[in-house]
């Protein structure tokens, strides 16, 4: 059972990366989407941020990172209430005053606005499907959710670049 866990989160975070390089799969994506998984970027655009800004903004990107990867351990320990906690205090829409949203937003462009809010609120969907995956013990609509969100994650890191 371990090893299919293992095998389904590989699965989705494959389809995450493949999603987010499907210009009909992820909205959000762009002009961005045409670059197969992996390759360069062909045209990031630069967002300037204030240094300050920039600094807690990436630092809130790796955290952001930090909460997938803790969230992928707790699938495969069936701490199913564990990830979705991590999921919505971390990444959720209730963590948007956490991590400053408001201020951040006045210096995104739109696209990247949205596909950060549609990350936000992918993983409050993740939070729910994993909440229901401890009730079911199906999965599967949990890996699906983290699926979608790390798509954003992706689709924005492949079309922007803080400057």
């Amino acid at each position: 059972m371990k090893t299919t866990l293992t095998l389904a989160l590989g699965l989705a975070m494959t389809t995450a990366v493949w999603a987010a390089a499907d210009p009909h799969a992820d909205p959000h994506a762009g002009h961005h989407a045409d670059n197969p998984p992996g390759a360069a970027p062909a045209a990031r655009e630069p967002v300037r941020f204030p240094p300050a800004l920039k600094a807690e903004t990436l630092a809130n990107m790796r955290d952001h990172l930090l909460a997938i990867q803790e969230i992928t351990a707790h699938l495969a320990d069936k701490q199913f209430d564990a990830a979705a906690d991590v999921a919505e205090t971390r990444l959720g829409i209730s963590s948007l005053q956490r991590h400053g949203a408001h201020e951040v937003a006045k210096y995104m462009p739109a696209g990247m606005r949205q596909t950060g809010h549609a990350m936000h609120q992918a993983a409050s969907r993740f939070a729910v499907a994993a909440q229901e995956a401890g009730a079911t013990g199906d999965v599967g609509p949990a890996l699906r959710a983290l699926s979608q969100m790390q798509g954003s994650c992706v689709a924005c890191h492949a079309g922007y670049e803080l400057k």
